[in-house]
């Protein structure tokens, strides 16, 4: 069974992004190279990555020409990787929120376009990212990797529609951020909880305000992903009002086990999602035979794969997140 058409496609673990917006990524030129910017500037999402194909141009000289050389209001999305987002680098959204009256046409972010190879998620810095959404009032999409430092205040913003964060160690204070923003046409919300070790501490508590779905009237596509308390999530969704209206769930990427596919089972009915992802998971055949039997005769594209095999630990069960250093 394909995957819905309007399910958001997102990727498993932090590569770069070859898609964003709905739009193919386009690496603005580093100096040297022989490559054409776009006709269509709005028909690519624009990438700012360098340092890798010429050595003849410091991050600030490839800023400055990419400024003074990209047709900036016509750019609908824009990527920002390594390395201002990296084991070295630090946040640069005070230099993109100053080019708001140049980035007119502007519907999307991603801030930290960065894989393992330049920086693990745990040493990627962050600042307050709600300042971009006040600097662009029509961003319809923001993604976020990395959690250091990160801070996202209450606010409200009409135009957002996606909101996206990947960390190996969410804090709580974001979480509640975003569970007392208004955000009244966002319609897909995806959260990488990660582990205590570095920096989540979030709790089911936290979370119940964004499943009560209150503040959230246009929610229909929600991920609460990559925790070690996947199970204790599973529970909590099970009687959560907003999944009523949703059309996608994810749950993957965690711990998830038969405790918490057994709740999902037994709780309120999920055979109007079309799409129910719990990849990477601790899943016993039985219970995936389960899940696969009271789901996908109803139309539900369901997930299971990438199934991890529990590892010990001093003769104690020990489970991992996908997403954690």
């Amino acid at each position: 069974m394909e995957l819905p058409a309007d399910v958001p496609l997102h990727p498993r673990s932090p590569d770069h992004l070859s898609h964003f917006h709905g739009l193919p990524v386009f690496d603005f030129p580093e100096a040297g190279e022989d490559r054409p910017l776009p006709d269509d500037p709005g028909s690519v999402a624009w990438r700012l990555r360098c340092g890798e194909r010429a050595e003849n141009e410091n991050p600030g000289d490839y800023w400055n020409r990419f400024v003074a050389t990209a047709p900036l209001a016509s750019i609908r999305a824009l990527l920002v990787g390594s390395p201002w987002y990296g084991f070295d680098g630090g946040p640069m959204g005070e230099d993109i929120d100053a080019l708001s009256d140049r980035l007119t046409s502007l519907e999307a972010l991603f801030l930290g376009d960065v894989e393992m190879e330049e920086s693990e998620v745990s040493w990627i810095e962050q600042s307050d990212v709600s300042a971009c959404l006040r600097a662009y009032p029509g961003l319809r999409e923001l993604g976020v990797r990395g959690s250091n430092g990160l801070e996202f205040p209450a606010l409200r913003h009409e135009g957002l529609r996606t909101l996206r964060f990947e960390a190996g160690g969410l804090s709580a204070e974001v979480v509640r951020g975003v569970a007392a923003s208004g955000l009244p046409n966002l319609d897909c919300l995806e959260v990488w909880l990660g582990v205590e070790d570095y920096g989540c501490d979030v709790t089911v508590a936290d979370l119940r305000p964004l499943l009560d779905g209150d503040r959230l009237p246009a929610l229909r596509h929600l991920g609460l992903q990559n925790s070690l308390f996947q199970d204790e999530i599973a529970a909590a969704v099970a009687q959560a009002p907003v999944v009523a209206r949703l059309d996608s769930l994810r749950l993957s990427m965690g711990s998830l086990g038969d405790e918490g596919a057994e709740a999902l089972l037994r709780g309120q009915p999920l055979t109007h999602l079309r799409y129910l992802d719990l990849h990477h998971h601790y899943l016993s055949d039985a219970m995936m035979l389960r899940v696969w039997d009271a789901l996908e005769p109803a139309g539900v594209r369901v997930d299971l794969s990438g199934r991890q095999e529990e590892d010990d630990w001093d003769d104690e069960p020990v489970r991992y997140t996908a997403v954690a250093e």
